[in-house]
């Protein structure tokens, strides 16, 4: 038996045989010369290429109606065919150009591709290869250029390949695959995205798992622990049967705790809350059980449309609330800027040599405050139809909440003069995910509602260390004693000024972090809708003591 170590993007346990994927053939690029009398021929053949595989997208979209995750792939790839920025820009480039449309094609989907990758956030990041993969189709159809079909993956199969394109995932809901398994692919991908909305175990960043594996080999993929498994002996492939039994039954169990409240062994009460980026994952936390929604981060929003503007943002935040009622809703102004570029016209983002530490989030909003304006109109406008709470970003000094607040209230002025209603006393609280936030907490405290303890960026700037750099990924330690100790005074300081605190970072949502979180006395964790269940399960296991315990020994510890 081989085993094979990479990154968990999907959790569970898959058994079945291996399908490996032919490595892609790489098309060849014409880069020669031509006349100026061929432009229009070439014009033409693009526009009907760009033609077909819009139709091609357009069936796609239509096969998958009932599935929203893949509808928004599509929607995304015929966006994508009908961007007029990237067009205009390609037919600009070619008419200034003598060399085929296919080769400017190629290198204006590469160049818009790389400014994707470098734009130093992952979600950004893996959407340069749905520009490649989209475009990609064109030039194949341009080429006359025929690549391997997906399709001949057969049911039950792990799928063992060096990369899936996006548009190929189609066959993750129509065929029953049993795991897949990449040399390439990051946990925000398509793929990852839609493996683990469809429940099937994936292994990423496998190194050379295409060259050790062989088509009808036997291979489990643990999305667990984040490897797998090649040809297992006899031994080994009665446990993994064992632990797969053991998974479905886990599954079974965990979906009674989705209409319970999460309580502690002892009967303390705890709130969990859903993290949305979308209208549809809100509705994905309302089937999971979630107490409302701990952050909807509404910087996705903004990245699916060119412009979306006042109306749009009012549609988006009304159908939330109004789904979950009386639930709470926190939902947090735009936190864009430097590693989340946003493509407005009118909130240009200069290129930045450090962007974590640059102009993003609330600074950003500051600097662009008609763009904070508009989005408090839309959500005050919201704010009658549920429960809504407002959100800060990065928050590092006192000055910035009082300018946002100042904001906040020449919107409802300017709303009561119209006569347009709205709830005057919508909380405005902030995140805490900075050093200096955590430090000066109990000053922010006089000008806040409450705090949201964002763990991720917490962690990166305490450690120093950017979480999406492989080489020093390691070092990225919720755990570390620095972190725990800010998230500690937080909580020590907001509950001395009576201030409602919640942790919606991804510590919230582990098992360690869980434990230690409630230990130290929040009382409200918010997380991915998929993982609330087995946070009430988690936390049914201990009395407050024990969790208190636990805390007290990772907090003191030297």
């Amino acid at each position: 038996m081989d085993v094979f170590l990479g990154l968990s993007a999907s959790a569970g346990i898959g058994l079945g045989k291996a399908f490996v994927v032919p490595t892609a053939q790489k098309r060849a690029i014409p880069q020669k010369k031509i006349k100026p009398e061929e432009h229009e021929a070439h014009w033409t053949r693009f526009q009907t290429s760009l033609q077909k595989i819009s139709a091609q997208v357009a069936g796609n979209l239509a096969s998958v109606k009932n599935d929203k995750v893949q509808s928004e792939i599509f929607e995304t790839y015929f966006l994508m065919l009908n961007d007029p920025e990237f067009l205009g820009d390609v037919e600009r480039t070619f008419a200034a150009s003598d060399r085929t449309i296919e080769y400017i094609l190629s290198k204006k989907t590469e160049e818009y591709a790389e400014k994707l990758r470098n734009s130093g956030n992952n979600y950004l990041a893996e959407r340069a290869q749905d520009i490649c993969d989209i475009f990609g189709r064109v030039l194949n159809d341009l080429l006359d250029f025929h690549p391997f079909d997906i399709n001949q993956v057969p049911d039950g199969a792990v799928i063992v390949a060096h990369e899936m394109a996006p548009s190929d995932t189609i066959i993750l809901s129509r065929r029953k695959i049993a795991g897949l398994a990449l040399e390439e692919g990051g946990v925000s991908s398509h793929v990852g995205i839609l493996a683990r909305n469809f429940g099937i175990p994936a292994v990423f960043a496998l190194n050379k798992i295409t060259q050790h594996a062989k088509t009808g080999h036997v291979i489990v993929v643990d999305g667990d622990a984040g490897e797998i498994s090649l040809n297992p002996d006899s031994t080994s492939l009665a446990d993994y049967e064992n632990k797969i039994a053991e998974q479905e039954k886990r599954i079974a169990l965990l979906k009674e705790f989705r209409s319970r409240s999460a309580l502690t062994k002892d009967g303390t009460k705890l709130t969990v809350l859903a993290n949305i980026g979308t209208v549809e994952e809100a509705k994905i936390a309302v089937k999971e059980g979630a107490d409302g929604i701990g952050l909807f981060r509404t910087e996705f929003l903004f990245m699916s449309e060119n412009t979306f503007n006042e109306e749009s943002q009012f549609k988006a935040y009304k159908t939330v609330l109004e789904m979950m009622g009386d639930k709470p809703v926190t939902i947090r102004t735009l936190d864009a800027g430097g590693d989340k570029l946003v493509p407005m016209k009118d909130m240009l983002v200069r290129q930045e040599k450090n962007p974590l530490m640059g102009l993003r989030a609330i600074r950003l909003s500051l600097a662009h405050p008609q763009q904070l304006r508009t989005q408090f109109r839309a959500l005050y406008r919201a704010s009658i139809y549920g429960n809504l709470k407002i959100m800060l970003p990065l928050i590092t000094d006192l000055s910035q909440v009082r300018k946002a607040k100042q904001i906040a209230a020449e919107v409802r002025d300017s709303l009561a003069a119209e006569g347009i209603p709205f709830k005057a006393d919508v909380p405005i609280g902030i995140m805490v995910e900075t050093a200096a936030a955590a430090i000066i907490v109990d000053h922010l405290a006089t000008v806040s509602d409450f705090f949201s303890i964002g763990t991720n960026d917490l962690t990166q700037y305490t450690v120093g260390v950017d979480r999406e750099n492989a080489t020093v990924a390691p070092l990225y330690n919720e755990m570390h004693l620095a972190v725990l100790r800010l998230i500690q005074t937080t909580i020590i300081f907001g509950t001395k000024a009576h201030i409602p605190i919640s942790v919606c970072g991804e510590m919230a949502s582990r098992e360690d972090g869980a434990k230690i979180l409630a230990g130290l006395g929040i009382r409200s964790l918010s997380m991915s809708p998929k993982l609330i269940s087995g946070t009430k399960a988690l936390l049914a296991q201990y009395t407050l003591a024990e969790l208190e315990a636990y805390a007290a020994k990772a907090v003191d510890e030297e």
